[in-house]
C-alpha cells in the first residue's frame, strides 16, 4: 500500500469570527497546490484514491489534483493520527491513497505510520510524505516533496 499524506497548501490567515473551516488558499497556495499535483499526477497510478478534510484549504487542495476526491469529516482540523491512518486504511490496504490534512494531524500520523508512536512531526504546507507498506515489513519513505523542490 502506498500512503500519500498531504498537507494543504498556503492559507488565508484567520479572520476575527470567522470559521476556520472556511479559510481558502492564497494565491501562492493556489499556485503550490497545482505545482505538487502535477507532480504527483506523473506518478500515480488512475486508481489512487483521494480522501480529504472538510475544511475548504484541503478540498482546494485536493481539486488541484483533478481527480474526484472524498471527503472526510475523520481529516478535518484537530482529527487524530490514528483516525487517519484507520481512514487510510494503513497499512493493510491495496491501493494507493492520498489523504489531504492538517498539522499537527499529519506530522503525527506519518511518525504513528512509520515508528508506532504519534510523535509531533512537522509537515510544510503544500509538502507530501509519501509511504509505502509492502508485505508486512518495516514502512518505507518513497518520498519527501515540497512545492519549492518540484
Amino acid at each position: 500500500m502506498d500512503l500519500l499524506l498531504w498537507r494543504h497548501a498556503d492559507a488565508e490567515d484567520p479572520t476575527p469570527g470567522g470559521a476556520d473551516s472556511a479559510r481558502r488558499l492564497t494565491a501562492k497556495g493556489v499556485k503550490h497546490a497545482a505545482r505538487v499535483a502535477a507532480w504527483l499526477a506523473a506518478r500515480l497510478p488512475a486508481s489512487a484514491r483521494v480522501i480529504a478534510s472538510p475544511a475548504e484549504r484541503a478540498r482546494q487542495t485536493a481539486a488541484a489534483l483533478s481527480r474526484s476526491s472524498e471527503i472526510s469529516e475523520r481529516l478535518a482540523v484537530g482529527a487524530k493520527p490514528a483516525d487517519v491512518l484507520e481512514a487510510a486504511g494503513w497499512p493493510a490496504g491495496d491501493q494507493t491513497v492520498i489523504v489531504v490534512g492538517h498539522q499537527p494531524t499529519l506530522g503525527a500520523a506519518a511518525a504513528l505510520a512509520l515508528t508506532g508512536k504519534a510523535d509531533p512531526w512537522r509537515l510544510r504546507k503544500g509538502a507530501v510524505w509519501w509511504l509505502r507498506a509492502v508485505d508486512g515489513g518495516p514502512p518505507l519513505v518513497v518520498a519527501v516533496i515540497t512545492p519549492d523542490l518540484v
